[in-house]
């Protein structure tokens, strides 16, 4: 793949990706009410968020996931506030798993399945933690510094937004890492897997 067609597949892809963020955020939640009429929510947009990252790298992947999930916060008067803040981390767990995967491990340069799949899973588990501390501890300071909520409030938040973030790095690993195994040998064939060159694989 040339570096024209390499550059286009890797937009195509983001904007993909973006969308199914947006969808699985929007349509695949379930909303957990809290005390102050704030929500939080067990969903699945970080799957296809940590899908991308390790499809296409940490900024094109993060890029997909910030993009995708702050459009749907942007669309839900529930979450409106909060886009911001959703647009820089899931920016950040992008650029977390994709340079664990990509920068660290260089999982595109080898067909070593184990390989793969072991660096896919700790590159996830990597972006995923990051997630479970920074989401509610982030939240927290953006609810009383930046939205002017009652402390109690934003601290029943943050405890109840740590159990469902908690809950979502859990199974967004799992499907990710099942996903990205079962679609890698397919992009491969189908010369669609970006940054991968047959000839200079391991």
């Amino acid at each position: 793949m040339n570096n024209v067609s390499s550059k286009l597949s890797k937009l195509t892809q983001t904007a993909i990706l973006a969308a199914l963020c947006f969808i699985t955020f929007t349509f695949l939640q379930i909303k957990i009410p809290v005390p102050g009429g704030d929500m939080t929510s067990i969903h699945f947009g970080n799957v296809f968020l940590v899908l991308a990252a390790l499809l296409l790298g940490g900024f094109y992947g993060g890029l997909a996931g910030a993009i995708g999930m702050t459009i749907a916060d942007l669309m839900d008067p529930v979450y409106i506030l909060v886009a911001p803040k959703t647009f820089i981390l899931k920016l950040c767990i992008g650029l977390i798993v994709g340079t664990i995967a990509h920068k660290v491990a260089h999982i595109n340069e080898t067909n070593d399945k184990k390989y793969i799949f072991k660096w896919s899973l700790i590159a996830s588990i990597c972006g995923m933690a990051f997630n479970v501390v920074a989401d509610p501890v982030v939240g927290y300071f953006y609810k009383i510094y930046l939205l002017g909520q009652p402390q109690d409030a934003a601290k029943i938040l943050a405890k109840i937004s740590a159990g469902a973030t908690l809950f979502n790095a859990i199974t967004t690993v799992i499907i990710a890492v099942a996903i990205y195994s079962a679609l890698r040998p397919i992009l491969i064939k189908s010369n669609l897997l970006v940054d991968y060159d047959a000839k200079k694989v391991a």
